[in-house]
Order: C-alpha cells, then structure tokens, then sequence
C-alpha cells in the first residue's frame, strides 16, 4: 500500500511540473502565432509620374555646374536696305534678339513710288537692276565698322536680286576675317542666289546661309533661323 501511494505522489508531482513549464513557454514567448494576420504594408506605392526615390548616387542630384562663357563675346551688326518697311521690321526683331546693333542703310536719293514702279522699265529701280554696274550713293555710314565680328544683311529681293544699294555698302567696307549672312524679304520670291554678287565682292569674309522671310514674320521665326547658325 506505502508503494501504490509513493507511485501515486511521484506520478501527480511530473504532471504538475510538466504544467508549469507549459505555462511558463507560453508566458514567455515572443514569437507570433501562426495564424496572426500580416500587418499591412507601410510603403507607398510606385509612382513613376513623381518619383521620389534618392538616386543610388548622391553626385547625380547635384546641379550641374554652369558652362563658362566664352571669352569676349561676338559683336553683331544687323545693316539693312527697306524700301518699304517690309525688311526693316524683320530685321529689327533680329536686333533685338540678338542684342546687336543696328544700321539702315539709306540712299542718298530716297525712293519715291514711281522709282519702285516694278512695272515700268524706265522707273529708277527698274533702270539700277538692268545695270550690274549700277552703285547708288549711301547717305552716311557705320562708324567702327572693324569693331563688328558678325554682320547680318538685310534687303528686299528685285528681279531675284538684291538691290544695287547693297553692293554699294558692301564694296564700302573691308569684310576680311568677318562673317557675313544675308537675309531678305519679299511676297513669294525665294532667297535664291540674291546674295551672289555681294559675296563676291566680299571674298574675304566668311559667308553663312542667308533666308528668307515674308513681310510678317514673327520674332520666333526671326530667332528660330538666327540662333541655328551656330554664331554665338
């Protein structure tokens, strides 16, 4: 009977420490059960309309340093014959646009309308283009001109020439080591080849594509042109 009691005892104090350390697992444990949810994301979502990741490189962020200026910069003249007013308006707004002087090249005998009477072949314009040796006199003249690297050239088309004027101007001054560009106006006549004798009598200068514009022409069609031939 002493031995079925002892077993009794033995067996009743392993179940109760087997209890205990049960408890004391669970108690203690840091885990999370197994069924727990899963909590809910804290990123946001990918944006690539407004990205907002760091770059993996910080140097990447940086703003980039500002390229130097050349060394002094070009000196730009804009002369123009305007009959009319049509290529004066033009090249006003390439002044402007490019922030370079200015010079009307006026005849010492203004044009009147009858001299611009396309249709009459003894009318004063009609007479200057039949005559390549034609040079009517220009009142005045650019001071400094050899200040000028660049110098725009602006007339209106006749005969799909430009006038006689402009080789007057032209052949009044040394262009050697400039460089030239010619620009026009007119209703429908193309630029065409109204530069050549202006770039022949100025073979030392460094001749750029000249262009023609209509009488309307906006100040971005102006700079549109300019500012691709690469002069600046």
């Amino acid at each position: 009977m002493k031995k079925f009691i002892a077993i009794l005892l033995t067996a009743m104090m392993v179940l109760s420490l087997a209890a205990c350390g049960n408890e004391a697992n669970s108690a203690g444990s840091t885990e999370p059960p197994q069924n727990s949810t899963e909590a809910p994301r804290t990123e946001a979502p990918a944006d690539t309309n407004n990205e907002t990741d760091a770059p993996s490189d910080p140097t990447d962020s940086a703003p980039s340093e500002p390229s130097e200026a050349p060394e002094g910069g070009k000196k730009i003249l804009v002369a123009y014959f305007s009959a009319t007013n049509n290529t004066e308006g033009v090249a006003r707004k390439l002044a402007e646009g490019l922030g370079a002087d200015i010079y009307e090249i006026t005849p010492a005998e203004p044009y009147t309308d009858e001299d611009l009477d396309y249709g009459n072949s003894r009318s004063r314009s009609s007479v200057e283009m039949d005559d390549p040796s034609a040079r009517p006199a220009i009142s005045g003249a650019v001071e400094n001109m050899e200040q000028y690297d660049v110098v725009f050239i602006g007339y209106p088309i006749w005969w799909g020439e430009a006038p006689r004027i402009m080789s007057t101007f032209i052949e009044s001054y040394d262009f050697s080591g400039k460089t030239l560009v010619a620009f026009c106006t007119s209703a429908s006549s193309g630029f065409g080849r109204s530069d050549s004798a202006l770039r022949f009598a100025a073979g030392g200068a460094t001749w750029l594509d000249g262009h023609r514009f209509s009488a309307g022409a906006s100040a971005d069609d102006v700079m549109a042109w300019a500012n691709g031939l690469g002069i600046n």
